[in-house]
């Protein structure tokens, strides 16, 4: 069975923009803090991207070799390294505007890949989506996909234009992880809960969304109950990269249980109780409570979340 997880989607560097503060720069982007993520907590991870060979790529590439996260060719061949301006509010909320292209580089030996993770932008803006789609099409055929949506309006336009090829990755995935925003502005109106069991009923083995300070919601295909998982109280920095820490500790913690990594994974998963995935649930709910709790898209270890858990027995 491949070991090893494929991030396709977005890297580029972050414009932290504060109120009153000098502006900083952080190498960032959805699909790098994830792979990012997952290498830190000890599974082997791949970038798969598109970002340029200038001074900021180079920051790129040299933090993607510093975090253990392998390149796949042709990450590096874009004319210019995306940027994406982070406005974070006093209350440390982040809202984004872009500067970027996006294009998948061909790929080949994808049976080296035993779990995909895919999501944000990346899944809708062309001609790059077109390419994404293929990946996610051929890759299942051996492998599990995840897919965490992310909705970034400045680049996505409006819900009706997007939301059918949000639905159609949905039906592909084996895992789907987004959060209540990005529903609000998806499904306007609509309760976050009926959004969920639509979504397990078009493919998915489970389906979680984060609440913020609330905590998570998680539905799976084969359980007509919901989870609720509380959120780790913490004081928060910024919510920089929370999102993916929280997906890349559940990327991690399903694939250490053998939930995901292969098509008899996705077959496990679909045969899960609560009992079985409540671990996973809860390392994500540590590895984001961690990363808020530093300025930036901090990746905590396994050694970090170890220390969360020995020091509060709630966590099984």
């Amino acid at each position: 069975m491949a070991d090893r997880t494929l991030c396709l989607g977005e890297a580029l560097i972050d414009i932290v923009l504060r109120p009153d503060v000098a502006p900083e720069e952080h190498v960032g982007g959805s699909l790098f803090n994830v792979a990012c993520g997952i290498a830190a907590l000890g599974d082997p991870a791949s970038i798969l991207s598109w970002w340029g060979r200038d001074e900021r790529g180079r920051r790129i590439t040299a933090a993607a070799r510093d975090a253990g996260v392998d390149i796949v060719p042709g990450s590096e061949e874009a004319p210019a390294t995306p940027v994406a301006n982070a406005h974070v509010d006093q209350d440390g909320r982040a809202t984004y505007d872009f500067a970027l292209t996006w294009e998948v580089p061909p790929v080949d030996r994808l049976e080296r890949f035993g779990h995909l993770h895919t999501g944000s932008f990346a899944a809708t803006l062309p001609p790059g989506a077109d390419g994404l789609l293929d990946v996610v099409s051929h890759i299942r055929d051996h492998a599990t996909v995840s897919y965490d949506p992310n909705i970034r309006p400045a680049l996505m336009g409006t819900p009706d234009l997007v939301r059918p090829r949000i639905e159609q990755i949905i039906g592909l995935s084996d895992l789907v992880k987004t959060s209540d925003e990005d529903l609000d502005w998806l499904y306007p109106g609509e309760p976050v809960e009926d959004v969920m069991r639509r979504w397990i009923a078009a493919g998915p083995a489970m389906v979680v969304v984060t609440r913020g300070p609330w905590g998570a919601y998680a539905l799976l295909s084969g359980n007509r109950d919901m989870l609720h998982v509380d959120q780790l109280t913490v004081e928060v920095a910024d919510t920089v990269g929370a999102g993916d820490s929280f997906m890349a500790g559940l990327v991690s913690g399903l694939l250490d249980a053998g939930y995901l990594g292969s098509r008899s994974a996705a077959r496990r998963l679909r045969a899960t109780t609560w009992s079985d995935v409540q671990p996973a649930l809860h390392r994500a709910v540590i590895t984001s409570a961690l990363t808020v709790s530093r300025a930036g898209a901090y990746a905590p270890t396994m050694a970090e979340v170890r220390d969360v858990r020995a020091k509060d027995p709630t966590f099984r």
